[in-house]
């Protein structure tokens, strides 16, 4: 039995030497007969390609940086099986892998076992395929190929590195794109993952046979270079995500190149090099250099022809095409179909909730339907003002005390500013506690029955303006400035109620996007201009003309030093300006004012700009936890006005600073004598009352229309016209009691927005941008800052008194830099201090060409110019006119910039996205 088991296996063994010999024998054929393998293989089966012979992972309208391999512990070929089923790959890599698939002996497996696995990272990036009616540069793309085109056609190469190395052959002998510094092997090496990997090995190592003979082959060979960056069409089914198989955009960045360049081959049969490019027929290679506007790198001109290339009755076009003027016709012919697919009317203003159809007047004789449909929006998310974020699941209690502390001090600073100027300018009548009280009454009115809480009133710069101004006619005519001054608020009043009733609210749809922005931007100019006017006052009191040089420069003896040659002014200034140490010394005075007094302020200032500017950014760095960090930037404003008040007040106790009046009011509520003024001068008031109203209706409604605008995604609806009535009332009762007035403020109320915001940061094309992810409208924050500021009535006149002017100054700065963080102006005008590398892929620079914006923003800084000389100039009745600029705007903007640019670029400046 024991030699029957052997007779046994003998024979299984010997069958099994000839079942081996002639499967290598078939190894061999297969090496000699792939050359010929496309001829054959053109359109392989489904199944070929899932089971591993080519396959690619490059984009989409997916750009893509490929690719996976996975480490198989069984067998080199296995290894080397996933690495092909995972890439676009090489010719020469495709033939190795042929032969190594059917069998490795296990010594070529423990060799490529011993070179290591690599790591490989896949990145895939959805792109939107190109808008060639709105996008400008998809035109420039085209047309820069076009001049000077670089077309192949039928090309008869079949492995991917050939097809390259033909294309670019064709660069390098093609005079107009001739790059000197260029080398056209490097550029073959860049386009694959292996780029500036050494290679391995001239040697070789033996594949035995049954037979005996050896087949070497190179180790070079067992390193896959694959396609870094690609660009390709898919579909979304119901089964997964479809290919476009039949064309290939590889794009690439290199160095040394000048310029951008464009090659286009159309391959003489169908190529199969992936499992998601069987049947490849056109390759578009894209050259960029590194340093490249937004809207010019690789993969933005590999968007415009991918973006062609995605129609298959386009590419099916191109196949019939005989010459490269038919070529280039079919390219001409397919941009023009894309751009009339895509026509639509002109963008519309995205940033404006009233809507896109023109006006009618049938909408203003219907009295008072925007009113009702304002309180019938919004009556039924009343109680949710007061609940949101206190009930229910998304509490955000913490972000409610942070935003109330902020908005205490962004409404009682203001407050004391304007109230000390308003006692100035007034001689007393008007003052910082007037000023207190008429905030707390009229704020806390406004947030609890306005339609949209989370507008601020506030009385603002323009508005003491206009009070300075009211102040000089009651002087030169000798009017009563009280009964005046109520008179001016009466008719105010009842011009903004008939603005309501009558639904002008209607005609802010008319003020774009780039008005508003202006009138934002003069405004955050105004408080600038208005805190080195108070720095400049200190400056001149302290350091040119203080009266402690002056004093003792009267005081001390012309013959102190005698006939020493010395000059005695310069010694005297400089020690008596230093500290007033003479003075100290024989025990008259204890607090220096001097030139260290301005030198003091302007430090206090600036402090207080650069700590508030610096926690408000804090939120962007990496220090701290998350919501330390989201504290710190809300409660910005209070910490470095705290911080430097008790520097300017403590720390250098010993130097005397500017701090404002405080004269405390008999009685805060005394009905202005409205019956004291002639019939004329209740007429006088008229006019400037409807001056005065004209800045109400503007500011309210821009302010208004700010805080709704569509990135803030607040969901609770608006209320243009209620609230401008609600003013009205509110304003009422503060002229008769002589209280200062206030309207909507910028920009307190998109502050607010912001602090009451969940925000996140994206990143674009490499450029960081924050959006909002969402917002808490409540009442609550408006209610109790008011409430507070009320309240710090009992804190006159220490120690709100502690709080020096300087420090104040600091806040407008510091209100004015925060203001212009995304006004798309003043992005506009950064921009002509930028390289084009660094401009941001914003909606108009993809849709408008760059001297059109440049040439926009010119304009749009001409109209500020002449806004900020009505409303800052010297003369007080210049003043009064300036509301009426504003409106002078809108027929510039409809009536003489289209003659100077086209009317869908202006949209595109003025839309949103």
């Amino acid at each position: 039995m024991t030699a029957a088991f052997c007779d046994w296996l003998s024979a299984v063994i010997q069958a099994y030497s000839e079942f081996s010999s002639k499967v290598k024998t078939f190894s061999v054929l297969m090496i000699l007969m792939f050359p010929f393998f496309p001829v054959f293989l053109e359109s392989p089966p489904a199944a070929m390609s899932r089971n591993g012979y080519f396959f690619e992972e490059s984009g989409y309208l997916k750009c893509d940086m490929d690719d996976g391999c996975e480490t198989k512990e069984e067998t080199g070929g296995e290894e080397l099986f996933d690495a092909v089923n995972n890439t676009v790959v090489s010719g020469d890599s495709i033939r190795f892998f042929v032969n190594v698939n059917l069998e490795v002996p296990l010594n070529a497996a423990d060799e490529n076992e011993s070179a290591g696995c690599v790591l490989l990272h896949t990145s895939r990036k959805y792109l939107k395929l190109k808008n060639f009616e709105e996008e400008v540069r998809a035109h420039r793309d085209l047309d820069g190929f076009l001049a000077r085109a670089s077309i192949i056609l039928d090309e008869t190469a079949t492995s991917l590195d050939d097809v390259l190395r033909e294309m670019l052959k064709h660069f390098a002998e093609d005079p107009e794109n001739m790059e000197p510094s260029c080398n056209f092997e490097k550029i073959m090496s860049t386009l694959f993952t292996d780029s500036g990997t050494p290679r391995e090995g001239n040697g070789t190592h033996d594949v035995s046979d049954s037979t005996g003979a050896n087949i070497q082959t190179c180790t070079s060979h067992l390193k896959f270079h694959l396609l870094s960056d690609t660009i390709q069409g898919v579909t979304a089914t119901v089964t997964g995500v479809q290919y476009q198989q039949s064309w290939l955009c590889i794009i690439c960045t290199i160095k040394s190149l000048q310029r951008r360049h464009v090659c286009i081959s159309r391959l003489e049969r169908p190529q199969n090099w992936g499992e998601n490019s069987c049947e490849v027929r056109f390759v578009i290679l894209v050259l960029a250099p590194p340093k490249m506007k937004s809207t010019k790198t690789a993969t933005e001109v590999g968007r415009t022809f991918a973006t062609m290339f995605s129609d298959i009755t386009f590419r099916q076009k191109l196949l019939e095409t005989k010459t490269e003027e038919e070529f280039k016709e079919a390219l001409v012919h397919q941009r023009h179909l894309l751009t009339v697919v895509n026509q639509r009317p002109s963008i519309s203003d995205g940033h404006k909730s009233h809507g896109s159809k023109p006006l009618k007047l049938h909408e203003f004789l219907n009295v008072g339907k925007g009113i009702s449909d304002d309180i019938a929006r919004r009556f039924p998310v009343y109680a949710l003002d007061f609940t949101d974020g206190i009930i229910g699941n998304n509490k955000a209690i913490g972000k409610y005390i942070t935003t109330m502390i902020f908005l205490y001090f962004a409404c009682l600073l203001p407050s004391i500013a304007f109230g000390s100027l308003n006692d100035e300018n007034t001689g007393g009548v008007i003052d910082v506690q007037k000023t207190i009280v008429g905030q707390c009454i009229g704020g806390l009115l406004y947030a609890l029955f306005s339609g949209q809480p989370l507008v601020v009133l506030l009385t603002t710069a323009p508005l003491a303006l206009y009070i300075n101004v009211i102040r000089g006619i009651c002087d030169d005519y000798n009017l009563d400035f009280s009964a005046f001054y109520a008179w001016i608020g009466l008719w105010n009043s009842f011009f903004l109620v008939m603005y309501s009733l009558f639904n002008f609210s209607l005609l802010m749809k008319l003020f774009k996007r780039s008005t508003e922005e202006i009138i934002a931007l003069f405004i955050s100019i105004t408080f600038v201009l208005d805190a080195f006017k108070g720095i400049i006052k200190v400056f001149k009191k302290y350091y040119y003309s203080g009266r402690t040089g002056e004093s003792y420069l009267e005081k001390a003896p012309t013959d102190a030093i005698p006939s020493l040659g010395i000059n005695t002014t310069f010694l005297m200034n400089s020690s008596v300006s230093r500290s007033m140490s003479l003075e100290n010394q024989t025990g008259t005075h204890d607090v220096h004012y001097g030139r260290e007094t301005a030198v003091l302020s302007l430090m206090l200032m600036l402090g207080t700009l650069w700590l508030g500017h610096t926690l408000y950014q804090f939120k962007k760095s990496p220090y701290l936890h998350a919501r330390v960090r989201e504290i710190l930037s809300d409660c910005a404003l209070p910490i470095s006005v705290l911080t430097f008040s008790a520097v300017g007040s403590y720390i250098f106790k010993e130097i005397e600073m500017s701090k404002f009046n405080y004269n405390p009011s008999e009685s805060l509520f005394v009905l202005a004598p409205v019956q004291s003024l002639s019939i004329g001068s209740v007429m006088s008031a008229m006019g400037l009352g409807f001056l005065l109203s004209m800045l109400f209706f503007i500011e309210q409604n821009i302010v208004a229309s700010l805080t709704n605008a569509p990135e803030n995604r607040l969901v609770k609806g608006t209320a243009y016209h209620w609230d401008l009535l609600l003013v009205a009332l509110i304003n009422t009762g503060l002229s008769v009691f002589g209280l200062p007035w206030i309207h909507a403020a910028f920009p307190h109320s998109p502050m607010h927005v912001r602090a009451l915001a969940y925000v996140e940061e994206r990143v674009e094309s490499g450029h960081i941008y924050e959006t909002i992810v969402s917002v808490k409208e409540t009442r609550l924050t408006s209610l109790v800052a008011n409430f507070l500021v009320g309240l710090s009535l009992l804190l006159l006149p220490f120690p709100l008194q502690w709080i020096p002017k300087p420090v104040l100054y600091g806040l407008f700065l510091y209100i004015a830099l925060t203001s212009i963080d995304g006004n798309q102006l003043f992005e506009r005008v950064a921009l002509l201090l930028k390289e084009q590398t660094a401009y941001p892929p914003t909606h108009y620079i993809r849709r408008v060409p760059q001297r059109k914006i440049h040439y926009f923003t010119g304009l749009q800084v001409l109209q500020l110019l002449i806004l900020c000389g009505f409303g800052m100039s010297p003369l007080p009745y210049m003043k009064m006119i300036f509301p009426l600029i504003m409106i002078g705007m809108i027929p510039i903007r409809y009536n003489l910039l289209p003659r100077i640019i086209e009317a869908k670029y202006l949209d595109a400046m003025d839309a949103e996205h």
